[in-house]
């Protein structure tokens, strides 16, 4: 019987194991960075030690801290969580020579399965079908060109030691292969310490299925069932169900089988999951298996009534399982969908700051596991996921109106989220009759799908503010002369769509325009600003008021009857008139660290071309140039940390 664990991770899985070793009696020990200190679960451990700074690397990717406080608190074991050192074999093996039972794999079969390419090996060995691709790490850009023509397009760039859709890249050609490699090494290398890269061939429309498996140290090997984790960004996992609607029993027998081959290969211990590919005519390929547990383990807890938490903890004391395959039952349907703080409207770029409101629905079927709070703040040194929401239904229609319902009654206000996103996701017919691939988020359900259609009067209000609000504070810069006759022209982005919003200014007039927005027919109207970000358009005879303001990063929201629309200028590009020419200042999206700055003033550059890379949560964010033109001005520098809507660089457009 362990005495006190120690929970080496932050946010919603810390708090889960808080749980789990509270019902099996055991004390907790928390660590925390200092940017964490104040987060209320700390306060249900028994004890809880400050490990460092907010960076990851100085603290919970910092295993010589993690094993001084584990020390300090004479600790009986470590819970990893998943991510930061969960399936670091290095990790494993110290807790090992300290004497502290690491709850998971062994280090051995971590090395042998947490490495990509050992890993495939081990599937090929097993006899499970793998992908075609290269048989070990790929060096540069000569040699990821050969494996690429060998295997042929599309193929994937895939970080050996990691997952979580870092140090990927889809390359459909050999130019974006070879201007990928060196990026993949670098984000593998700062996420994972490894940069290490390998080739695949990538199935563009397939299924990612999973398979749930325990093993013991008495040579016990069970699985639970399959989910399906299909819809993905970025390579990423979004939303998760449990039993796949692509697989059915002959299938599943066959995959689960895979499963067990892969694990019992290695003679695996702990909880962990088996990942496949699965194509168009059922055929399935070995992906990865992950040493560690899943984000959405809770899936399969719900159809199967185990806790896997505390299997895991039963399994690193010494203990037997206390079922068989033939014991496991499966009941229903089960889906779990990621609250993320992100923008899926600007490419799901990260949306930091304080959390203002935070309320999870309740309701028959309805779990929520969160491990963040009102008052808490979104940073960039960690992963943006907030919160999971799961249901639970008798079939998966009960379970997708129980979620619709969960997401319908979930409030989350001061950052923006992927609520809008997981609201399409589940009422979409693609989605709603088990069709989605990994392509879905991207091809079928386009960003764009989340936005209200735009009406003229919201347009207008956008132009109309930006003109009458204050234009030395105007984050899209001034808009052309106010004289009498004067013409602006302004382009606004909503959903996936840009309008091109012109108005000139009647002769004679103080605030009257004759405005033409994008295919809506030309207007004149009168603006006025009225108390509270209020404006008012006059037309004829009618009379809109609307809520208009800024918000951080360049952006506005108008609100006209209730429903609130998200604006932007297109590119997130602030504008200016100067002469003949037009010159554009690129901002940053994000929060965020200037990773590289490729190029300087005076330097002639093409539409597309990288200009600067930012990296924020672990990602790396590309700043292209939206057209060609020469750079007039470079404002950050390499090192340099920057705000959301900094002027990063100034670009004057060739011909304008």
């Amino acid at each position: 019987m362990f005495r006190r664990v120690l929970i080496a991770n932050r946010g919603e899985i810390a708090l889960r194991i808080i749980r789990a070793c509270k019902e099996l009696g055991i004390e907790t020990v928390c660590v925390y960075s200092e940017a964490d200190a104040q987060i209320p679960y700390l306060r249900l451990a028994d004890r809880a030690i400050c490990i460092g700074r907010a960076p990851a690397k100085d603290s919970y990717l910092n295993a010589s801290r993690i094993l001084a406080a584990a020390e300090i608190a004479d600790v009986d074991a470590i819970h990893p969580g998943y991510g930061f050192l969960a399936e670091n074999a290095e990790f494993s093996e110290m807790c090992r020579d300290c004497r502290i039972e690491f709850i998971g794999p062994s280090p051995e079969s971590m090395r042998q399965l947490g490495d990509k390419i050992e890993a495939k090996r081990t599937a090929r060995a097993a006899k499970v079908p793998i992908f075609p691709g290269s048989d070990s790490t790929i060096e540069d850009e000569d040699e990821a060109a050969e494996t690429a023509a060998r295997i042929g397009y599309p193929v994937i760039i895939k970080a050996s030691a990691g997952g979580g859709g870092r140090g990927m890249r889809v390359c459909h050609n050999e130019a974006t292969l070879r201007s990928n490699i060196k990026n993949a090494q670098q984000e593998a290398l700062a996420s994972f310490g490894n940069g290490e890269v390998f080739i695949e061939k990538f199935l563009e429309s397939a299924r990612h299925v999973e398979v749930q498996v325990l093993g013991d140290e008495h040579g016990s090997l069970v699985h639970l069932g399959e989910r399906d984790c299909s819809v993905q960004r970025r390579h990423q996992k979004v939303v998760e169900e449990s039993p796949s609607p692509a697989v059915d029993d002959g299938l599943r027998g066959r995959m689960c089988e895979a499963a067990l081959a892969v694990a019992r290969a290695v003679d695996y211990t702990s909880a962990g999951t088996v990942e496949f590919m699965l194509d168009a005519d059922g055929e399935f390929y070995f992906l990865e298996m992950n040493t560690r547990l899943q984000v959405e383990h809770g899936v399969t807890e719900l159809r199967t009534g185990l806790d896997i938490v505390r299997r895991q903890i039963a399994i690193a004391r010494g203990e037997k399982l206390p079922f068989t395959q033939d014991d496991i039952e499966f009941d229903g349907h089960a889906i779990e969908c990621r609250i993320y703080a992100e923008d899926p409207l600007k490419g799901y770029v990260p949306s930091p700051g304080r959390i203002e409101r935070f309320d999870v629905p309740q309701g028959e079927g309805i779990r929520n596991d969160v491990g963040t709070y009102a008052g808490d703040e979104i940073t960039t040194d960690y992963d943006p996921m907030m919160a999971k929401v799961l249901t639970w239904g008798r079939d998966r229609d009960q379970a997708i109106e129980r979620m619709q319902y969960a997401l319908s009654n979930y409030r989350v206000g001061g950052v923006r989220t992927n609520l809008p996103l997981l609201r399409a996701v589940l009422s979409d017919p693609v989605f709603r009759t088990g069709g989605a691939t990994t392509s879905f988020l991207d091809e079928q359900l386009v960003p764009g799908t989340l936005a209200m259609a735009v009406t003229p009067h919201v347009l207008i209000a956008a132009f109309g503010f930006c003109l009458i609000s204050g234009r030395d504070a105007d984050p899209w810069l001034a808009l052309g002369p106010l004289r009498a006759g004067g013409a602006a022209r302004v382009n606004i982005k909503h959903g996936d769509r840009v309008y091109a919003v012109q108005g000139q200014r009647v002769a004679g007039s103080s605030n009257e325009w004759r405005v033409k927005a994008g295919n809506f027919r030309e207007r004149t109207v009168r603006f006025a600003v009225a108390p509270g970000s209020h404006l008012v358009i006059e037309e004829d005879d009618e009379t809109t008021p609307l809520h208009v303001s800024w918000v951080e990063g360049g952006g506005m929201e108008v609100n006209l009857g209730g429903r609130r629309y998200s604006l932007s200028l297109a590119g997130l590009e602030r504008l200016r008139t100067e002469g003949s020419r037009r010159q554009h200042g690129l901002t940053a999206p994000m929060p965020a660290l200037v990773l590289k700055v490729l190029v300087g003033p005076g330097q002639v550059v093409r539409a597309h071309e990288t200009l600067i890379i930012l990296e924020a949560m672990k990602m790396e964010h590309a700043i292209e140039a939206p057209y060609d033109g020469t750079v007039k001005d470079v404002h950050v520098k390499e090192g340099g940390r920057v705000k959301e809507g900094t002027v990063l660089i100034e670009l004057e457009q060739d011909g304008a």
